[in-house]
């Protein structure tokens, strides 16, 4: 059982989404904060971004911000977090964020959120780190990409082993769980089995 010091949180930055997702968003802060967890996260103030942040500060919870120059100028920055970090480019940010964390869980987002979830499982996947992802399954926002993983397992495109690298649970405790509970696959064994399978 993992016992996460940091979690990173990936999610959407647009306040123009249902309240039921800001209220998830809040609901995950909180969560964090009561077992103890740091929260990573991509230094906004804005959407479901700055929901978690501050439902976590205001639990009392360490929060890590990440943000590039080019936002921040913006004044989209979360000020009021316990440290922020501004970095040069988007690429930095997702690297920071990845070093700073025990493991990921995405919420709902947008094209930024599934760019740094599928980048995440891919690391986890080649064996470039050892860190466990999970997605909270608002409502069942996430239930058409769940959807996508069965068929691409089904068809080949994933491995079996890689198939449950994606946690996902709609309740915040239950995910939380799952992702010190799972069992990564290793690279090395996936290294072997591809050996087998080409003949060698």
């Amino acid at each position: 059982m993992r016992d996460f010091k940091r979690l990173a949180v990936y999610c959407g930055s647009s306040n123009s989404v249902p309240s039921k997702y800001l209220e998830a968003a809040r609901d995950m802060g909180r969560t964090l904060a009561r077992r103890g967890i740091e929260v990573v996260f991509g230094g906004g103030h804005v959407g479901l971004m700055g929901a978690v942040a501050d439902a976590a500060l205001e639990a009392g919870a360490r929060v890590h911000g990440v943000i590039p120059t080019k936002l921040f100028e913006l004044e989209l920055g979360h000020e009021g977090v316990t440290e922020l970090t501004v970095v040069n480019t988007m690429h930095e940010r997702k690297m920071k964020m990845a070093s700073l964390a025990d493991g990921f869980v995405a919420l709902p987002g947008g094209w930024g959120t599934l760019e740094e979830l599928f980048e995440v499982v891919t690391w986890t996947q080649l064996g470039y780190h050892e860190k466990p992802v999970g997605l909270l399954n608002v409502d069942g926002f996430y239930d058409s990409l769940l959807d996508f993983v069965a068929r691409a397992s089904g068809d080949g495109f994933i491995r079996p082993p890689h198939r449950e690298l994606i946690q996902h649970d709609a309740d915040p405790e239950a995910l939380l769980d799952k992702l010190a509970n799972v069992s990564l696959p290793r690279f090395e064994d996936l290294a072997r089995l591809v050996g087998r399978s080409a003949g060698r």
